[in-house]
């Protein structure tokens, strides 16, 4: 049986905006939840699904600087932490008891080579708020996934994906030198893995999910960088202002929430599910080489294979269960 880790040629590009995507979509009377959605990437993503007609929840940790990120754009907010579980419990509690359907989940929430943290279990910060948090909050809403009868789940994954692959014997270095790229890296190899594992999980209810990378984008994403750091990767220019660059798959905000939006929406899609996304379209499978070195970007595009490995998955899911304590079955 043929990979579907394979281009469908959508007919859209790293020139695509969200915009773009949504053009002629009307989204009037299904529910979304953007994690993330008061700052970057997963504003654009919010304000993209908002003006196409759907309702949009942004979870936030600072409720005041969500509601100045949001002035304006009409989208409910509601307190979320990512990295405390009981946070995550009460926000997707309340929605699932609203009796709401969901439709659209994008988690969109993230933290990038950050140094070495733990929450209060003691799990690693970014393998928490990028992947842990978002499994969590996703097993949470289960429920209200499954009442939509037709829902999607997008997990915001990255190029950074090629730093690192899963570490299954010492995911939280507890036994290994902390390096805040290869935790990265692991990270968003985390997010592919549970996007196809939740996708092998929801399918038979109507529950599809995709993972995506959005592109290189300069948001808040990159506060733990310096600016030294920024420019010497073409990020920023001498001016300190964010580089657009499609040839070096540098895009603008506009651009970076199309492949998301594209992946929560498009009838291309329909009747598939646990691919990795990039450009508007489904990424190519890269060559099975080495790690990119920590921190430098490839310029190439695709999808690693130990990001989209089934038996990775389901390692993943089992221990994404061990260490938070939820199970889908159990919600």
């Amino acid at each position: 049986m043929p990979s579907l880790q394979a281009p469908i040629h959508s007919g859209f590009s790293a020139a695509s905006t969200a915009q773009d995507v949504l053009a002629g979509i009307d989204l009037a009377g299904k529910t979304a939840i953007v994690t993330g959605g008061y700052s970057g990437i997963g504003t654009e993503t919010a304000r993209a699904l908002r003006e196409a007609g759907a309702r949009v929840i942004v979870p936030a940790r600072d409720i005041e600087k969500a509601r100045n990120a949001l002035a304006g754009m009409d989208v409910e907010i509601a307190a979320m932490d990512l990295s405390d579980p009981t946070s995550i419990d009460a926000f997707a509690a309340a929605f699932v008891a609203s009796g709401s359907p969901l439709h659209i989940l994008i988690n969109s929430a993230g933290i990038m080579a950050c140094p070495l943290m733990r929450d209060a279990r003691g799990n690693e910060m970014q393998l928490t708020t990028n992947h842990l948090g978002h499994y969590q909050l996703t097993a949470c809403l289960w429920p209200a996934l499954r009442r939509a009868r037709g829902a999607r789940v997008v997990a915001l994954s990255s190029l950074g994906h090629r730093y690192a692959a899963m570490d299954f014997d010492d995911p939280n270095f507890e036994h290994r030198e902390y390096d805040r790229w290869i935790a990265y890296g692991q990270s968003k190899t985390a997010n592919a893995l549970f996007a196809m594992g939740l996708d092998t999980r929801g399918a038979p209810h109507g529950v599809r999910a995709f993972s995506v990378h959005p592109g290189r984008i300069v948001t808040d994403l990159a506060r733990h960088m310096s600016t030294e750091e920024l420019q010497k990767i073409g990020a920023i220019d001498e001016h300190g202002q964010a580089v657009v660059d499609l040839a070096r798959g540098m895009k603008s905000v506009a651009q970076g929430a199309a492949t998301s939006v594209w992946a929560a929406t498009s009838a291309q899609l329909d009747g598939m599910g646990g691919v990795y996304c990039e450009d508007g379209d489904i990424a190519e499978l890269a060559p099975d080489t080495e790690a990119t070195a920590a921190g430098q970007a490839s310029l190439s595009s695709g999808v690693r294979p130990w990001a989209v490995d089934p038996h990775a998955a389901e390692r993943l899911w089992t221990l994404s269960e061990q260490l938070t304590g939820v199970s889908m079955t159990s919600t």
